[in-house]
């Protein structure tokens, strides 16, 4: 049985709410009904599609223990355990903000243009060796995401874990005093969500606010090599942060990457911490996680874990889905591997993805293959950002390329005669002209925005491999 998260009195207490029906104990929070699992609170909450109060009837016979509201349903059932509020948005943030007055936990916050989700996986190996570790799920980062990891910290944690993400200025400001971190990571700052920023060092700036929640005392972990790592020091400096400790291969880095090497399932690391020097495995390949790996080492330490323990825990990473995840799948007789990059794309991590590919094992005579989709929200540049990925294509050996999506046809165009696959309007398209194509012993690397749906062509390759078996499916959650 779970421990108990919070008591229907407790929960009242928090938000300023009328509790309503019999008490109650909650051993999660939700706002999904339909992942929400027995014993958990149901947070009701609007969004632009959806109205939460709409599934508490559901959410309730799913077992819900309660169900927090700022209106009661109609199809209530009569007694049912509520928990009426002015804003249910609110009483979540309300309940959040409870979660972390109560906690005695070291927290850390996670943001950067890219590596967020890896870095925060990691750190949840690193600290779980020194203690129970509360970490966010998925990449729950944003408005209504962080208030619910934060509102399920239970109360006995060491450590905890939060993603803060942005794709706006002004987004990360009220999520950090939120979470109030003893320590803050960035891992890097790049061309993303391009749309909505004029240039780099305006991502940098809205990256920076992560500062302002952070406690007294606490700790700034930055990426030396980054071309904003000065502007990044000095916001910390002026946030009032005093202990800055950087990562990356740059000679003054307090972590600092000597060397990094690839194998089909790891990444090998030597490091200097300070004037220590370390080796260990990470238990994904691309050297991108060696890089990110000593973000979540110094973050690990920063909350008080032990290096060379936290070091060796990271030997048990594995890809988060859609962020690197290797797979075989039995194919006309013989095997493929899949390298899925399908979650998310952005041309720093794109460039890292297809080097991944490039020095990824192949028997002889079979190809290393790109399935690429749009990366999106990169404004007036994204032709040229896209076409620009030819010449990594070609450094790295990568023998067929497939594009899907109007912005990868600039890429498709910019690709020598003898590498392109095929260009398709969209990820199933991609998928249907990639599985006639393929043959045993090929090595396929899947990548493209979310909006994109490169997942698409993951799942047709798992269809066309075991048509029996049915894929393995997931829904995140959402308002």
């Amino acid at each position: 049985m779970s421990a108990t998260l919070w008591t229907s009195r407790q929960a009242a207490a928090a938000t300023g709410g009328r509790s309503s029906g019999p008490a109650w104990q909650a051993t999660d929070v939700s706002i999904d009904s339909r992942t929400v699992t027995p014993g958990a609170l149901f947070v009701a909450l609007v969004g632009p599609s959806h109205d939460g109060h709409d599934h508490v009837a559901a959410a309730l016979a799913k077992g819900a223990a309660a169900a927090l509201v700022h209106r009661i349903p109609a199809d209530a059932p009569k007694e049912a355990p509520l928990l009426l509020v002015e804003d249910s948005m609110a009483g979540l943030v309300a309940l959040a903000g409870a979660a972390r007055a109560r906690s005695q936990a070291r927290i850390v916050a996670v943001t950067g243009s890219v590596g967020k989700t890896g870095t925060k996986e990691m750190l949840k190996l690193a600290l779980e060796a020194a203690g129970p570790t509360h970490v966010s799920q998925g990449n729950l980062n944003n408005h209504w995401g962080v208030p619910l990891s934060l509102a399920r910290l239970p109360e006995d944690a060491r450590f905890a874990v939060f993603e803060l993400g942005m794709n706006h200025a002004g987004e990360i400001t009220p999520l950090t005093r939120l979470v109030r971190p003893h320590v803050a990571v960035v891992t890097a700052v790049e061309a993303v969500h391009m749309a909505h920023f004029a240039s780099t060092r305006q991502i940098a700036e809205a990256k920076a606010e992560i500062f302002q929640g952070v406690e007294p005392g606490g700790i700034a972990v930055l990426p030396h090599d980054n071309p904003h790592y000065r502007f990044l020091f000095d916001a910390a400096r002026q946030a009032g942060i005093t202990g800055i400790v950087s990562f990356g291969r740059h000679i003054d880095a307090g972590a600092r990457l000597l060397d990094g090497a690839v194998d089909p399932d790891a990444t090998l690391v030597f490091a200097l911490f300070g004037d220590d020097a370390i080796s260990y495995r990470v238990g994904v390949a691309g050297l991108q996680w060696a890089s990110n790996s000593l973000a979540a080492l110094l973050a690990a330490r920063a909350a008080g874990a032990d290096l060379e323990n936290a070091a060796q825990a990271l030997a048990r990473m594995s890809a988060p889905k859609g962020r690197g995840a290797h797979k075989t799948l039995p194919w006309a007789g013989g095997r493929i591997k899949i390298i899925d990059e399908s979650y998310n794309a952005s041309p720093v991590s794109m460039r890292a993805a297809i080097v991944t590919l490039g020095a990824a094992e192949r028997p002889r005579g079979a190809r290393r293959i790109a399935v690429l989709g749009d990366m999106l929200e990169l404004g007036e540049a994204a032709p040229a950002m896209h076409g620009a990925l030819a010449q990594t294509l070609v450094e790295n050996g990568i023998d067929l390329v497939y594009t899907a999506g109007p912005l990868m046809r600039h890429l498709y165009e910019a690709l020598p005669r003898d590498r392109r696959g095929g260009h398709a309007a969209n990820a199933a398209e991609a998928a249907l002209q990639l599985v006639k194509a393929l043959k045993p012993g090929d090595v396929v690397m899947v990548k493209g925005s979310a909006g994109s749906v490169m997942g698409l062509v993951i799942k047709a390759l798992e269809q066309t491999a075991a048509p029996e078996a049915s894929p393995e499916s997931s829904c995140e959650e959402k308002p």
